[in-house]
């Protein structure tokens, strides 16, 4: 793709800057590296952004119990998810469209996956083929999975799950909270328009939607956008036609928690879509712990939206995830350092977390659970929702 800095957006470096104290400073310098209206597109949300700053705000209701005198000299942060081990539980999340932050796109973003053995979950709408996505992350052995948006033609999607099962991804991820999504009003004030040469490149040879003629008196919304929109006998179609496990993404509500669980999907991601889907959504954090309590202490549940540190990530463990990904900080390391910025940003969350496990006494990710947190501004201990077992072995 292009290079589309400009006088106003620096190159990508090809080393870490020396004034990275800490993840979250990616989201400071991206600034430099993205042109305004790209870092607009990224930083927004939909609409006025009220989901966006709910998830920010809901990881600091919350505060760590540091305990003392504990030995976590054999600690460390492994855990299991469906027979799959992973080292740490930083994922990265599938973020469309990543030239927008860096020519090489994906590809960086899977090299620093690689590197560091986290699991990136590809995008349907990546910018790179998900088999040249396949070929960097395949070189390291680290764990891939594919992110799947249906499609208006079924037979379009049937291609994208085998295209999934054939080049090595060993989970599909089916995102079902944005068939339809409100505009960012940041990114239109500052302008943005999508490159012409930044394009869904695993959609190339798809069939084009058809144009939808609209009756007297119908909703371009109701019986236009949503005529394709899918639904649970959509997603009990998807789940005879691969032998991947399918996890489900966009989840906020305890009883579609629980349909989803008694149709046997692999497991949840409990998302707003980084409030890019309804604006007004709760927060996923705070959505977490009814989730879990819904769907019991074994099942499998990852968290996205507003994690910006290693203590955002323990928090999320605390209130029942077991793993989290990173969408925006994706963006913003990738943007500044390409793979190498990635990779970085990996690991300073990898050790945020541990240095807080340390601090809270938890040596291993099993330890931790919401004994461990008081929200800000109370006293209480509360135990309101049991230790949930992480390891799903």
């Amino acid at each position: 793709m292009t290079n589309t800095t400009t006088a106003t957006a620096q190159a990508a470096l090809s080393t870490i800057p020396p004034d990275i104290r800490c993840a979250q400073d990616y989201e400071r310098l991206a600034q430099q590296f993205m042109v305004l209206p790209h870092y607009e597109y990224v930083a927004g949300g939909c609409g006025r952004d009220i989901t966006v700053a709910a998830n920010l705000n809901a990881f600091a209701q919350w505060a760590i119990y540091p305990r003392l005198l504990r030995d976590v000299t054999a600690g460390h942060t492994k855990l299991t998810l469906n027979q799959q081990t992973f080292p740490h539980p930083v994922f990265m999340a599938p973020v469309a469209f990543q030239q927008l932050a860096h020519p090489a796109g994906e590809i960086d973003t899977a090299r620093a996956a690689q590197a560091m053995q986290s699991c990136m979950v590809a995008s349907t709408l990546s910018s790179v083929r998900m088999e040249d996505v396949a070929t960097v992350a395949s070189n390291g052995g680290s764990p891939r999975w594919f992110q799947l948006y249906f499609q208006p033609h079924q037979n379009d999607t049937l291609d994208l799950i085998s295209r999934a099962a054939n080049t090595g991804y060993s989970a599909i991820v089916v995102t079902l909270d944005a068939s339809i999504q409100a505009a960012s009003l940041r990114a239109q004030r500052a302008g943005f328009r999508m490159p012409q040469d930044c394009v869904a490149a695993n959609l190339r040879d798809h069939t084009a939607p058809a144009n939808i003629t609209l009756n007297p008196g119908e909703s371009r919304v109701f019986q236009g956008i949503m005529r394709d929109a899918p639904t649970w006998k959509d997603l009990e179609w998807l789940m005879t036609q691969t032998s991947l496990p399918v996890w489900v993404k966009g989840v906020l509500h305890p009883d579609d928690a629980r349909a989803l669980q008694n149709m046997g999907v692999a497991g949840i991601i409990v998302s707003n879509h980084g409030g890019r889907s309804l604006d007004g959504a709760p927060a996923s954090l705070d959505a977490l712990p009814a989730i879990r309590a819904a769907v019991g202490t074994s099942f499998p549940l990852l968290l996205d939206s507003g994690i910006r540190s290693g203590s955002d990530i323990f928090k999320a463990l605390a209130l029942g995830a077991d793993a989290v990904l990173i969408g925006r900080l994706q963006m913003y390391a990738l943007s500044v350092a390409g793979a190498l910025g990635v990779a970085h940003m990996i690991k300073l969350l990898c050790e945020e977390l541990e240095i807080c496990m340390s601090l809270a006494g938890c040596a291993t990710l099993k330890e931790i659970n919401r004994g461990a947190l008081v929200r800000c501004g109370t006293s209480a201990t509360s135990t309101d929702f049991p230790p949930h077992d992480n390891s799903h072995e």
